[in-house]
């Protein structure tokens, strides 16, 4: 693994996630095939899909419960809660 092939992967991945709204679940499982192969962590952009069915969120049911942020997938109705910073 080259740091050259490292900071392109790492470009290509931004470049992605800059308009993520118009991207099919395929696309999606690619990039983030490419950061694992990478070893590049996706940070805040894991937070811009859905886990299970990999659609970008668009317009997804959003919860604030507790200090948890709960999303609801659109599409298949996956629910991923992520913690709120203090």
């Amino acid at each position: 693994m080259s740091k050259k092939g490292k900071k392109e992967a790492e470009h290509k991945i931004e470049e992605f996630f800059a308009d993520i709204k118009g991207k099919t679940p395929k696309e999606v499982r690619k990039i983030k095939k490419l950061a694992m192969s990478y070893n590049i962590k996706l940070k805040e952009k894991r937070k811009a899909f859905c886990k299970k069915c990999l659609t970008p969120f668009i317009i997804p049911k959003i919860r604030i419960k507790k200090g948890m942020k709960i999303i609801i997938c659109d599409k298949c109705g996956a629910v991923s809660r992520w913690r709120m910073k203090d």
